[in-house]
């Protein structure tokens, strides 16, 4: 029976309602303007602003804008020397591109199971899958908040591995009050649309090692210098330059450069906003019989990119599946994150098989995105819990 006969065929919310969106005000508009008026759209001075906006947010000395979060840690992974034989751990709880990076460079990602309450992933897991030929870890901060750093960079020193955080949904967020992207060797960031602040497309890396910044800005731009003390053969020509390693084409053009920086303007309010959102949805969840609130460590000042739910199938009657088919009846628009990457196809061919991770396994079969952004009124925010709490009564055991 569907929750549109169940409430006499009237969903909660009169119009979708879905996980994410993005904010675009004047302030960014005037600020894309600007720029197309301007002699500049790409390697221009609106990419040296935005990095230096990211280097005051972040704390960290060293910002390199690029096209996306996937090319944020491909060259992550290339200026940590990741390379064949290498091996690089990760969260199976996360977009493909947290293990696609190690591919792209000829190493094997390796898979650390999640912390069963919070869904970041564990240290002791992380450790446990440490080998000799291990090279680094790349933890993702998933959902926005925060990994449990001390611990994780006290394992990598032990072992001596580059730790590279995967801050696709945490820009914003602190650790012990210190910003995520001036923690770890380097941290990788992804602007896209549903992110807290958004340049269309777009990503950066930040890092606090001055040889990583070079290497990183190389990687960038084709390999190509232009600066004499990288060169091989210099010669004093102002025209000349050298490609010195193969790199990529990962520039962020200064339109998405100039956008990001407005939207960097807007990061607190943005952030507070979603703080708001939500403590609502905890408030109102953590007392339903059948929800499962993630957990939250108290080092972690989080600006969530995700709200995720848990169905609890011990207490209700209906799968994860059932209960999304519910929620979207009630115009609520969910989404899923994530598949555990090694059960995706290619990872499959590759050897990976299903029971590698059980707490990832058992988590994602079971968890729900609920919509979070700037922009959700407080009445869509009462839609949406109303939405699950009736869906939860009803299929309740």
């Amino acid at each position: 029976m569907s929750t549109l006969a169940i409430h006499g065929g009237t969903p909660v919310s009169p119009e979708p309602i879905f996980y994410g969106h993005q904010y675009i005000d004047d302030a960014d508009i005037q600020a894309v303007s600007a720029v197309l008026k301007s002699d500049y759209l790409t390697c221009g001075p609106a990419i040296t602003a935005l990095e230096s906006k990211l280097c005051e947010i972040t704390g960290a000395k060293y910002a390199v804008a690029v096209s996306n979060c996937t090319a944020a840690l491909h060259i992550a992974c290339m200026a940590a020397g990741i390379g064949p034989g290498d091996e690089v751990i990760t969260s199976p709880i996360t977009f493909a591109a947290s293990a696609n990076c190690a591919l792209y460079c000829g190493a094997t990602p390796v898979f650390a199971d999640i912390d069963p309450d919070t869904y970041n992933i564990d240290p002791d897991s992380m450790e446990a899958h440490i080998t000799e030929k291990t090279k680094a870890v790349i933890p993702v901060h998933y959902t926005g908040q925060a990994v449990r750093h001390d611990e994780i960079a006290a394992i990598c020193k032990k072992h001596g591995l580059i730790l590279i955080e995967d801050a696709a949904h945490a820009i914003g967020t602190k650790y012990k009050g210190i910003p995520v992207g001036s923690l770890a060797d380097m941290t990788c960031f992804s602007f896209h649309p549903v992110k807290t602040v958004t340049s269309g497309e777009g990503g950066a890396v930040t890092t606090n090692d001055e040889e990583l910044y070079r290497k990183l800005c190389l990687a960038r731009s084709h390999g190509i210098t232009r600066d004499e003390s990288l060169m091989v053969h210099p010669t004093g020509e102002p025209w000349y330059y050298e490609m010195v390693n193969l790199g990529y084409n990962y520039r962020m053009t200064d339109i998405q450069a100039a956008l990001l920086s407005s939207q960097l303007d807007k990061l607190t309010l943005f952030s507070n906003r979603r703080k708001e959102i939500v403590k609502r949805y905890n408030e109102a969840f953590s007392s339903v019989d059948g929800i499962i609130v993630q957990k939250e460590i108290p080092e972690s000042d989080s600006t969530r990119h995700l709200y995720v739910i848990r169905i609890d199938t011990d207490v209700l009657s209906c799968d994860r599946r059932t209960f999304f088919q519910a929620l979207a009846a009630e115009n609520i628009r969910c989404q899923v994150h994530y598949i555990p990457v090694y059960w995706h196809p290619h990872y499959e061919k590759m050897g990976y098989q299903k029971g590698l991770c059980p707490n990832a396994e058992y988590v994602y079969e079971r968890i729900i995105s609920l919509p979070l952004y700037y922009a959700l009124s407080d009445e869509q925010v009462g839609y949406v819990i109303e939405a699950v709490k009736k869906i939860a009564e009803y299929y309740r055991k």
